[in-house]
């Protein structure tokens, strides 16, 4: 239903405009400007992405909190968090979140993707999504041709340096039964071993580096950054256009027009809240931030998840960790190394060993994701290091339950919207989370990691029942920055969805969304990869290409 008709035709205009240049919108502006015959206008609230802590991964410790490139979120107080407000960074510079984020590369399981085409997204199954997969990777000497991608612009690496902590952590699994990983990224998940990431030589892979700084050369593509999108300009239900203020240029905003498409890839935080200020939602959100209605969609904002996840910290004996080879002298040894193409804890994602396990043994898939780091920051959080050697282990669920929403406050596009993840609401979240910690102690209990842990920090021994975990979980769990779901695909049938499963905005033309935004349930795993995948399908849909043939392989 169109209630209202926003603004006249802009002068300016493109084939196309794309507003986020983050994990997605890189891509997708890549692989459209690819033809010289499209134009394409690429909007970016952030910068240039020219600060070398973007670059070198250990770095991302002085950028993952630095307003100059991220946005800085607070959720509402969590119910069952002990009303807690925890902070959520997303990046806001070129490469968006690609260039802040840990850098682990995680598909997610096969199944994970067969269940959102089976939800009513044709074209989503595994088996058609993994040659995009493929498309974006150049995987270096990891899993099999059949599974993963060798020639895309994305380069994914085996971690090269090793530590003999994170050696005890994926021995211990194996003597609980948890088998060795081969290639988490091909059938199976489950299994313990290192991370694979978007490092190369030493270098973050971000999608500005990997897809736009290429692209930036051609002449069909205009990037405008600094710039605030205001709203999606409307003519009856048809988007046009985008406002947008730039930075240190106040007053009225300035229009570009598309003359084809309007696509949203400004991540699952500020997707929505651009199309609720553009009056795009629910009837009950537009009324109380005062916008017109353009179309009614209650499903934006809503059925938004993140993994929540809770660190143990613990002090080591006989061994060395990051809290002493990051300072003084040891990080002399690190930047040398670095320098020199050799192993070295400037080029290592800030999670390094992982386990993919079940919290039940009847389940036919791993359901939670361990993570261990040779090193702990004190309070459990980013930031500064333990001043004893110590490690840190993680925990979260692949796949939770619990669901909250992302609302706009009102029409100002500079205002930050309410942000509500529902953190552990549901009770399966709850006990599959004290099953992972459980997990993680039974790890740390092993011959192979007892020997090293001189004393648990945190939780610390006053915890030790299913109770006294729970209460910890609700007290201390913070955000993985995995966020997803708030423009969800679905059928037009389906009041919760938001965008069809060509990423078209139901009830709209001229509009389509590509971010994480758009994942009708949560991947198992990290989100970098999935999104990254989203963005090469979109492009071939926007396109109008026929989508590759889908990948026959035994099992799926």
């Amino acid at each position: 239903m169109v209630n209202a008709v926003q603004s006249a035709q802009p002068r300016l205009e493109f084939d196309y405009i794309i507003v986020g240049a983050g994990a997605a919108g890189a891509i997708i502006a890549s692989r459209l400007t690819e033809d010289p015959s499209i134009t394409v206008c690429l909007i970016e609230a952030g910068g240039l992405d020219h600060n070398p802590y973007i670059h070198i991964p250990g770095g991302f410790i002085k950028t993952l909190f630095d307003p100059a490139y991220t946005w800085q979120f607070q959720t509402e107080p969590g119910d069952h968090i002990r009303g807690r407000r925890i902070q959520i960074s997303q990046g806001r510079t070129l490469g968006g979140t690609s260039a802040i984020n840990g850098m682990v590369y995680n598909r997610g399981q096969p199944a994970d993707f067969d269940a959102w085409c089976q939800s009513g997204n044709a074209g989503w199954s595994y088996a058609e999504v993994l040659p995009y997969f493929q498309r974006t990777e150049r995987a270096v000497a990891l899993g099999d041709d059949s599974w993963r991608g060798r020639k895309g612009p994305v380069t994914v690496t085996a971690t090269d340096w090793h530590h003999p902590l994170c050696d005890a952590f994926v021995a211990g699994a194996g003597s609980l039964g948890i088998p060795e990983a081969v290639d988490y990224n091909g059938p199976n998940q489950e299994g313990a071993g290192y991370f694979q990431r978007t490092i190369d030589r030493g270098w973050r892979v971000s999608t500005a580096r990997a897809y736009l700084k290429p692209a930036r050369r051609r002449s069909n593509l205009n990037i405008i950054m600094h710039a605030q999108v205001s709203r999606i300009l409307f003519e009856g239900p048809r988007a046009i256009g985008v406002a947008y203020i730039r930075k240190g240029e106040p007053g009225v905003p300035r229009k570009v027009g598309a003359r084809r498409e309007v696509i949203v890839s400004a991540g699952t935080i500020n997707t929505p809240r651009l199309l609720q200020i553009s009056g795009v939602g629910s009837i009950q959100t537009l009324t109380d931030i005062g916008v017109p209605v353009v179309h009614e969609l209650p499903g934006v904002g809503e059925n938004f998840r993140d993994h929540y996840s809770i660190r143990f910290v613990a002090r080591v004996k006989d061994q060395v960790t990051m809290n002493q080879t990051a300072r003084g002298f040891g990080l002399c040894i690190e930047i040398a190394r670095w320098l020199l193409g050799r192993p070295s804890i400037l080029a290592i994602s800030p999670s390094v060993a992982h386990v993919f396990w079940k919290s039940d043994e009847s389940l036919s898939a791993p359901d939670l994701q361990c993570f261990l780091t040779p090193g702990s920051y004190k309070g459990g959080v980013f930031g500064l290091l333990d001043d004893f050697p110590g490690l840190t282990s993680g925990v979260y669920q692949h796949r939770p339950e619990s669901t909250g929403f992302v609302r706009a406050r009102s029409s100002d596009p500079f205002e930050k919207p309410a942000v509500q993840p529902n953190y552990l609401a549901d009770p399966i979240d709850q006990q599959v989370l004290v099953r992972g910690m459980q997990l993680v102690r039974r790890l740390f209990s092993t011959p192979q990691m007892a020997r090293f842990i001189d004393e648990e920090i945190t939780p610390g021994p006053g915890v030790r029942t299913e109770d006294e975990m729970l209460d910890f979980a609700r007290s201390n769990g913070l955000t993985s920055y995995h966020l997803i779901g708030t423009s969800r695909m679905g059928p037009s049938n389906d009041p919760t969805s938001v965008v069809d499963h060509e990423l078209r905005v139901h009830g709209l033309s001229g509009l389509r969304v590509a971010d994480a935004s758009i994942m009708p349930r949560m991947p198992s795993g990290n989100t970098y990869a999935s999104t990254m995948m989203i963005a090469e399908k979109a492009a071939d849909m926007i396109l109008g290409r026929k989508a590759p043939e889908p990948v026959k392989l035994e099992g799926i």
